[in-house]
Formats: C-alpha cells, sequence, structure tokens
C-alpha cells in the first residue's frame, strides 16, 4: 500500500522545458511521470511502482492532466495542475486523490 500523511497528498514542482512548434511550452508525459514519481517519494518516503499520465502537460496556467499512480495492488489518480509558467520553467501542483 501506498502510504500518504493525509487523505489527499498536495505538492508543488517546477521543471525547466524547451519550447514546441510555435511558442508553446509543453512538459513531455517522461518527465512529467519522472518528476511525480521524484516528488512523491520525496514527500512520503516511498516511490511510486508506477506513474502513468496520458501524454505531454501544456504549460499553459490553469491546465490539468490525470494520472495513475500504482504502488503494488493500488492505483490512485493523481491530479496535475498548471499554477505559474515563466519563459520555459512551469511550475505545477500535484494533487493525490483521496481514497
Amino acid at each position: 500500500m501506498f502510504r500518504r500523511t493525509a487523505p489527499a497528498c498536495f505538492f508543488a514542482a517546477i521543471l525547466a522545458l524547451g519550447l514546441s512548434g510555435c511558442g508553446d511550452v509543453t512538459v513531455s508525459q517522461e518527465k512529467v511521470e519522472k518528476t511525480v514519481s521524484d516528488q512523491l517519494e520525496a514527500q512520503v518516503g516511498q516511490r511510486p511502482d508506477k506513474i502513468e499520465c496520458p501524454g505531454d502537460l501544456s504549460g499553459k496556467v490553469g491546465e490539468t492532466m490525470k494520472c495513475i499512480l500504482t504502488a503494488g495492488a493500488d492505483q490512485l489518480g493523481v491530479t496535475v495542475k498548471v499554477t505559474e509558467v515563466d519563459g520555459t520553467d512551469v511550475k505545477f501542483d500535484i494533487q493525490v486523490d483521496g481514497q
């Protein structure tokens, strides 16, 4: 079981990104998944077995993405929400769904 210290975990992450076509900023799916895993491990002391996101994250404030966290037999939703974009730096919050 994936241990959490509260009903819903909430984290902030910052990524430095590259630009893609027409100046739009995106975070690759792989980078989002790795950052979410890293942040969860740092917060709760346990790395999830897997984080699966549906694709790249658009670097637009308010943009959200729903990922799936797998830890053993448990699967939980993880909401990723962009909170700030400064050039190619994207800040986003991570919230694990309550059970």
